[in-house]
């Protein structure tokens, strides 16, 4: 016992009995092993629940659309949400936040509702049946194998791509860059002297400069001071009280109403593998980057605790189904409470008892503004910029490709779409160099299925 006290951090030593909460905390989550302890990591769950809780809104907005009632949306994403995310930490053990994908929600709404006129039921049946199938890709060693066969330059490229991404999902959500309404290139400068594109980039200097001085849960205090700036200028921004009930949805109720009969149906499948083969790509890419972020790759550039994570993601959209919400994945968001420190499945746990939480605090959400998580998920983006100096430069077919994948990342503004061009172009260049024994059956199989996924015209 001695020897194991003089293994723990300082703080947790002859005080912490076996049965306290600080010794559970510290074995559960092997905090000083992996250079971190209970205080970083709530900071990094804090910021990382911060960062991605505009979901409870933006998800039940889409899906209200489509004629899902609003008030059990928000509480499946929030149950949604709190069960992936506490998955991903208490079994996986990594700093991932799982919640309903945006994307993913966008598709379900206006492709699989809106477009092709199925009932809510039957959507609802239909990400059912993703995430059976996605559940069975992982937990046979399928999205493992994917990850196993992911070149170097296209995984450190994924990276960049999805840090560029966020760089454009957050300028343009505060209207630091908005589209060009007139010829030209797609986007321009918005309007610079805006309140939420001021302050946006305001904060992420002084994220810089916080972070620069080693400032603990210097992201977090950017993120409260921003919003204490809106509730006291921001006319948008209103104080609504601190608890209400949570309702769901009386007699609209979508719990339990998933028709997957009607999802069975010949002209739904094509969707559903659409689902599932997005879902695989879009969050295994996720999953590998934020780890990598959070440095949980082990010697062989594999994720520590890959196969957990991997199936908690899954499980995640079926138990999503279930509740009435939009298919699930990892976070990209996530990459936030990495960059402030998480490194175990401690920020997840504290972001899904965040989301228990919100269910019953759903007005005190209101109070942040989307400028005060922008900076945030901007200086994420940066730092994941930062996998250009992983590539190897010396072959330059593998970096090429990397970049390729990173750069149509961001310009079409989908992951799957880059990881595909990155895989046809590494694979055709390997080619034309007379470099063909550098690929492996793998590669070539990923590249052919993404290439006739894309030419087939089943995309999202």
């Amino acid at each position: 016992m001695r020897e194991q006290e003089h293994a723990l951090p300082a703080g947790l030593g002859a005080s912490a009995s076996p049965a306290s909460p600080t010794h559970w905390l510290e074995r559960h989550f092997q905090l000083s092993a992996r250079g971190t302890n209970a205080r970083q990591e709530t900071l990094a769950g804090l910021t990382t629940f911060l960062a991605m809780v505009y979901s409870v809104f933006v998800v039940p907005a889409m899906l209200g659309k489509a004629g899902f009632d609003t008030s059990s949306v928000f509480i499946a994403v929030c149950l949604t949400s709190a069960f992936g995310s506490l998955l991903m930490g208490l079994w996986a053990n990594l700093p991932i936040a799982v919640g309903c994908a945006i994307s993913l929600t966008a598709f379900t709404a206006f492709d699989l509702v809106l477009g092709q006129g199925l009932s809510p039921a039957v959507a609802l049946g239909a990400i059912f049946l993703m995430g059976v199938i996605f559940t069975g890709i992982s937990a046979t060693g399928v999205r493992s194998w994917i990850l196993r066969n992911l070149p170097a330059g296209i995984a450190h490229g994924t990276g960049i791509g999805i840090g560029l991404f966020l760089l454009l999902i957050a300028a343009n959500e505060v209207g630091l860059v908005v589209k060009n309404p007139g010829p030209g290139l797609p986007v321009a400068l918005g309007a610079i002297n805006a309140m939420p594109a001021l302050l946006s980039v305001v904060g992420l200097a002084a994220i810089f400069g916080l972070e620069r001085r080693r400032v603990p849960g210097g992201i977090l205090l950017v993120i409260l001071v921003l919003s204490a700036v809106g509730l006291i200028w921001d006319p948008a921004v209103t104080f609504n009280g601190l608890f209400a009930l949570p309702s769901f949805g009386g007699e609209h109720s979508l719990i339990g109403a998933m028709d997957i009969g009607g999802a069975l149906n010949a002209l739904v499948i094509p969707s559903v593998l659409a689902l599932v083969m997005t879902a695989v790509f879009d969050a295994t890419g996720t999953i590998r980057a934020v780890a990598g972020q959070a440095g949980q790759l082990d010697e062989n550039g594999q994720i520590i605790n890959g196969g957990r994570a991997l199936t908690a993601d899954s499980v995640s959209s079926i138990v999503s189904a279930g509740l009435g919400g939009a298919p699930a994945a990892a976070y990209i968001e996530s990459a936030a409470g990495t960059a402030a420190g998480g490194k175990t499945g401690l920020t997840a746990t504290i972001v899904g008892l965040g989301f228990l939480a919100l269910i019953f605090l759903s007005p005190l959400a209101t109070l942040v503004p989307a400028y005060a998580t922008a900076p945030a998920l901007m200086y994420v983006g940066l730092l994941m910029l930062g996998g250009v100096r992983k590539l190897h430069l010396d072959d330059t077919v593998d970096t090429m490709a990397g970049m390729v994948c990173a750069v149509f990342i961001v310009l079409t503004c989908n992951i799957v779409t880059g990881i595909m061009l990155g895989f046809c172009t590494l694979v055709i260049g390997r080619v034309f160099a007379g470099e063909w024994r550098k690929l492996n059956v793998g590669t070539l199989a990923i590249a052919i299925a993404l290439a006739v996924f894309y030419l087939g015209g089943w995309a999202i």
